[in-house]
């Protein structure tokens, strides 16, 4: 199983950092990834596989919400079925 994790928010240092230790401790492995700086806001989605990860999706979600509070940013994790089926025209 695959979800897509959309990381937004103004750019500051660590942004990356923190992200990804997340994925180590939830051992999420990134299939795609795509980051970009517009002006001051930082940009970054991710695809990345469930298949290894030991804790419910709830965990996973709940861990990158706590990380968006404590940054400041708009983190949105979403199995890649809903966002597809969200992102359809």
């Amino acid at each position: 199983m695959k979800a897509v994790i959309s990381v937004v928010g103004k750019d500051q240092i660590g942004i990356v950092h923190a992200a990804t230790g997340l994925l180590e401790k939830y051992q999420l492995n990134i299939i795609d990834i795509n980051q970009t700086l517009m002006d001051e806001y930082f940009t970054m989605i991710m695809l990345v596989d469930l298949s290894r990860c030991q804790v419910d999706f709830d965990e996973v979600v709940a861990g990158f919400d706590a990380l968006g509070e404590e940054m400041n940013l708009k983190i949105r994790v979403q199995h890649e079925d809903i966002f597809t089926a969200m992102h359809q025209i």
